[in-house]
């Protein structure tokens, strides 16, 4: 099992590989498409990657709060029950 901040960094490397950025490059709050320019392809992705490394099924209505890493965290821990 692991613990809170190693997921907190892999799902950091997840969205940062996606998205094509380095983690210092992106902050908690940064918007993904209005701050870093992803598309709707890049955000699908993330979302796949998340819910193949942490083996959930996140509802992509949930995607509009999905919108920065805080959100994503914030969705995967509801959605993970952690």
């Amino acid at each position: 099992m692991q613990t809170t901040d190693t997921r907190q960094i892999r799902i950091t490397e997840i969205v940062c590989d996606r998205l094509e950025l380095e983690p210092d490059e992106i902050s908690e709050w940064d918007r993904f498409v209005e701050e870093h320019g992803a598309d709707s392809l890049a955000l699908i992705g993330v979302l796949a990657a998340l819910e193949k490394e942490f083996r959930v099924t996140i509802d992509q209505s949930e995607m509009p709060r999905m919108a920065h890493l805080h959100g994503v965290r914030k969705v995967l821990a509801e959605t993970a029950g952690w």
